[in-house]
């Protein structure tokens, strides 16, 4: 469907002229209708396709109508971070180029001048605030924000608020606003806290479901099963074939960041880092140098798995499998937008391939596997229901007895064996060392490497075999 085909006014035409809007996304075509009706509605549908215009272009147009108070704040935009508020005021400001309407983001992480500029702009009553709950939160507290007068009210990206825990923020926001408003919720997967947040918000809502957490068509996606040690080597042939532009690397913790991208900067890759423990503002200067091509790879965590909006980007590599599926999806989202093509590689370690085959499931398909590089050893055997235990130098074969075990018996002696499975864990140990005290402790068959000492009692009078030391590993 042609935007032309839309009843919408003259203003809007001309924004969507000026950035070359043409035709609707599918959840463009299905959401705007019902949206300039004045339904409520649940739109979801995976990243990429065109949500924040399918319900930012229906409430443009009603405000280029009029008979909305010039002073109030009409329409609240809630975003789960930073990067999404700041990416939806961007497109705001392209699309209100030609309008009379007003907007502005309230976000956490800035400086005296900007939360300035917060409450000049809600004070003056901007028709659009873009905010994330924290600190809309924040203003509610100290009284810098009237929202009693909002017609719209929007959630974009509903699930992961949520998994950030910002239900009873959301739910405190929504008793601020009118019941005689229009409510839209969007969001890229449909779980159970999502239908229960609409059943509390929306009221006979039209729901429109495209493409249920899937990639989209224009993602190729592939896999390398390897070792942890042999990751590093895949990337260093890989950029030894090809160009390092315009490519996002995932890791699963902030603290490796640094240790990923010192790494590569050693392969002499231009290369930036983004996590949280990062200012916005070098949070916005690393996305400017990664916009304006200064900086090649960035390496980052889930920070930017979701709200960012470059449309160029060629490669994500998942460096580490993400645990949750929906990551996955919103990872590899970050390529092939708009109609574009792009790469999905995950690296796939021996203890990710369980997690790495529940996205598999999750998807609907097998994912290409590549063979490793030449060079970098043999690769472990992708057998997902049976993952062997890394200690990070490579396989490890069975030997004729184990721990706990007796000679010619894989994976150890049975627990029924009770007391013989004891003696045996006890003859496995240094002469220097003697077994734990107590016949709970010994039954279970576990090697003591040394004394712990614990004060007070435990449960039946037994003590713990490890679980301190777990805890304090760090």
């Amino acid at each position: 469907m042609d935007f032309y085909d839309i009843d919408f006014e003259d203003e809007v035409l001309d924004a969507l002229d000026a950035m070359n809007f043409r035709e609707c996304t599918p959840i463009q075509e299905k959401t705007i209708i019902p949206l300039m009706e004045g339904r409520d509605l649940i739109g979801v549908a995976q990243t990429g396709t065109g949500k924040t215009a399918a319900y930012l272009l229906p409430v443009l147009n009603k405000l280029c109508r009029g008979d909305y108070p010039s002073d109030a704040i009409n329409c609240v935009i809630m975003a789960p971070t930073r990067e999404l508020a700041q990416q939806i005021d961007r497109q705001l400001e392209g699309f209100t180029y030609f309008m009379d309407v007003s907007s502005v983001a309230v976000y956490g992480g800035n400086d005296g001048v900007r939360y300035g500029q917060e409450l000049k702009g809600m004070n003056l009553g901007a028709d659009i605030l873009v905010a994330t709950p924290g600190r809309l939160i924040s203003h509610i507290s100290l009284g810098n924000v009237d929202l009693s007068k909002v017609s719209f009210f929007i959630l974009d990206e509903a699930d992961r608020m949520l998994d950030m825990g910002f239900y009873n923020d959301i739910m405190t926001i929504a008793k601020q606003l009118p019941a005689n408003r229009q409510t839209m919720l969007f969001s890229a997967t449909m779980p159970e806290e999502i239908r229960k947040l609409a059943g509390n918000l929306l009221s006979n809502p039209v729901q429109v479901t495209l493409s249920l957490a899937k990639p989209a068509d224009g993602i190729t996606q592939q896999a390398y099963i390897c070792h942890e040690a042999q990751k590093m080597g895949i990337i260093k042939d890989m950029f030894s074939k090809e160009s390092a532009e315009r490519v996002i690397l995932f890791v699963s913790k902030k603290s490796k960041v640094r240790e990923v991208a010192t790494a590569l900067r050693r392969m002499g890759l231009n290369v930036g880092e983004m996590h949280s423990d990062l200012t916005q503002n070098e949070r916005d200067e690393i996305m400017f140098l990664y916009k304006s091509r200064k900086i090649d790879l960035l390496v980052a965590t889930d920070i930017l798995a979701r709200g960012i909006d470059i449309d160029d980007i060629r490669i994500v590599i998942n460096y580490d499998v993400p645990g949750d599926c929906d990551d996955y999806i919103h990872r590899v989202g970050r390529t092939a937008r708009a109609n574009t093509q792009g790469r999905g590689i995950t690296l796939v370690s021996i203890n990710d391939q369980l997690a790495f085959k529940r996205i598999e499931n999750f998807i609907g398909k097998d994912i290409d596997k590549i063979p490793l590089p030449e060079g970098l050893g043999e690769a472990p055997e992708y057998n997902p229901k049976k993952p062997e235990k890394s200690n990070g130098k490579g396989r490890r074969g069975h030997s004729s007895s184990g721990r706990g075990g007796k000679h010619g018996k894989k994976g150890g002696a049975p627990k029924a064996q009770g007391d013989a499975s004891a003696k045996s864990s006890a003859k496995q140990q240094p002469a220097t060392q003697k077994p734990a005290r107590g016949d709970a402790a010994s039954k279970n068959g576990a090697p003591r490497n040394k004394k712990r000492r614990y004060y007070g009692k435990r449960k039946n009078g037994s003590q713990s075999s490890g679980g301190a030391s777990e805890n304090n590993k760090g």
